[in-house]
């Protein structure tokens, strides 16, 4: 007997199995607030030095505001006062003449600068002064983040296929809550940076276990549904924040704000179970067992278990007595080439997704709307996907997302920047076949890797995601060398990755895998259809 057999007789879609998802959702819907929280918390409002030096003796006198502001920081090409320059004395005469201070001296700002709190009322730039030579460390915050997510990735996968996913679970939400708390007190940017190191570091797991838990507690005929609401959850996220950004305009309480619902998650997760499969796996079938029963007893379905011992479970499944690392991944030829599909396809959706997300401000709409109307489109995006998965296929609709996707991106190429409300639509568009992409790759992936290396194939692919997730900063910051670099290098990523997902396997109605030899196709108990999804 398969353990899909089993979960079908329990119900594999009941009361317990919405439970779970339900659950699930509370942190998920958290997850995007962190993610995407630098579009707020780091973004730069309007600024110029501060002119209050120049001010010897009173010599500004009765000048309004404009006029001191005339005679004391030059003008750009368009009009705007400068940033990060102002005269090194007043310019009396641009008050009759201000069409001539192109030629006269300037300095950088020597006391500082005066910020627009019109929009923001603290944010990391003006909390530190991280504008104009320090401008860099704002992209870098995000950065940052990503790094402590991609290495938490691979410690939180690896530590879940070993310790179990219930436990990692918790220990993600009690860290991460605690980091995150801290950080919105951090009283200089180097601390600042390393808390949100490890925020990214701990919080990163609930994506991770919770993906892999609901997929391993659902019977195939609802696994695209769970996808499907497991990525509702970051559209919803990404909608509230623009909505919690637009009421909380400081960036320590909007800190605070996004991490209040682990508080939630935390008493919730007393009823989260444990992956039954995960324990047959590992040998501990009585535990297994227990979790079966309540399942049962949630469904309406305790007479089906009632009638197997706990010791009968070991048949469902091949049991490996051996621990599993990261190195198993790369050990034999079928895993070697899964995971180097997976983790180029995963980097590629990841850079391409979050350089149209982290890039909320160049479009040349209100801050708050665009990111509303980007969460807003995954909706129908993730919904269309519910219809696709099952109609198409696993490959045709990941390959399909990325394929659009690119083409979306290489079509904003063309479209002149003063055209906001045009490279706009095209943009949140191809925002929403690239998350359609990227719930895809994350089911798919859960149906691609065996139980024994399933933490750790998500978290090996989530490291290289989240790696090329910590490199989009970097790559918008090469529009200094040529405007259109960013563009070009996203769009060619996405394109990438659809050749590559067109190779995969179809995982469509398969059961999922349990150990490397279903991979491999050398165990004599391999089931056919395993055989068939793997050659």
């Amino acid at each position: 007997m398969k353990f899909e057999d089993l979960l079908t007789e329990i119900n594999g879609f009941g009361r317990f199995q919405k439970m779970i998802i339900c659950i699930s959702f509370v942190g998920r819907f958290m997850i995007p607030c962190h993610f995407l929280l630098s579009n707020f918390i780091a973004a730069i409002p309007s600024h110029h030095c501060d002119i209050s030096g120049l001010d010897v003796d009173g010599i500004f006198g009765n000048l309004s505001r404009e006029e001191r502001l005339t005679v004391s920081i030059p003008k750009q090409e368009d009009g705007t006062l400068a940033s990060c320059h102002m005269f090194s004395h007043p310019q009396f005469h641009l008050l009759s003449n201000s069409s001539s201070s192109t030629d006269l001296p300037v300095v950088q700002c020597q006391n500082g600068w005066v910020y627009d709190n019109s929009t923001f009322s603290s944010t990391l730039a003006t909390q530190w002064d991280l504008v104009c030579g320090n401008r860099g460390l704002n992209k870098a915050v995000a950065t940052i983040f990503f790094v402590g997510v991609m290495f938490g990735a691979v410690f939180f996968g690896g530590m879940s296929d070993r310790f179990g996913r219930k436990p990692m679970l918790l220990v993600s939400y009690l860290s991460g809550m605690g980091f995150a708390m801290a950080s919105a007190f951090s009283s200089s940017f180097i601390m600042f940076a390393v808390l949100r190191f490890f925020t990214g570091f701990t919080i990163t797991a609930i994506i991770i276990i919770t993906a892999v838990l609901n997929v391993e507690w659902v019977d195939i005929q609802h696994r695209r549904l769970v996808c499907v609401i497991d990525s509702m959850a970051w559209a919803c996220g990404s909608m509230s924040l623009s909505l919690i950004a637009f009421c909380v305009r400081d960036w320590r309480w909007l800190t605070v704000a996004v991490t209040s619902p682990l508080l939630l998650c935390t008493i919730l997760w007393w009823w989260v179970p444990e992956s039954s499969r995960w324990l047959i796996v590992n040998g501990k079938t009585q535990k297994a067992h227990y979790y079966l029963h309540r399942c049962a007893v949630m469904n309406h379905r305790e007479e089906v278990i009632s009638s197997i011992k706990h010791e009968a479970l070991t048949s469902i499944t091949v049991t490996e007595n051996r621990k599993h690392s990261y190195l198993d991944l790369v050990r034999t030829p079928k895993m070697r080439r899964l995971a180097l599909f997976t983790g180029t396809i995963w980097f590629c959706v990841a850079t391409a997704t979050y350089g149209i997300s982290l890039n909320i401000a160049d479009f040349g709409l209100n801050l708050y709307l665009t990111q509303f109307v980007y969460g807003a489109i995954e909706i129908p995006a993730k919904l269309s996907i519910y219809y696709l998965l099952e109609k198409i296929g696993r490959r045709k609709t990941e390959t399909g997302g990325l394929l659009f996707g690119g083409i979306s991106l290489m079509i904003n190429i063309f479209i002149p920047r003063d055209l906001w409300l045009g490279r706009t639509v095209v943009a949140v568009l191809g925002q929403g076949l690239l998350v359609g992409a990227f719930a895809t790759i994350t089911l798919y992936c859960s149906e691609l890797y065996p139980t024994v290396l399933r933490q750790n194939g998500l978290g090996y692919n989530s490291f290289l995601g989240r790696l090329g997730v910590a490199l989009t900063p970097l790559i918008l910051l090469l529009d200094s060398f040529w405007s259109y670099l960013p563009q070009i290098t996203l769009c060619s990523v996405a394109l990438l990755a659809s050749l590559v997902a067109w190779q995969l396997p179809e995982t469509r109605g398969r059961c999922l895998p349990e150990t490397i030899e279903d991979i491999e196709d050398t165990s004599q108990d391999t089931d056919t259809s395993l055989q068939q999804t793997y050659m």
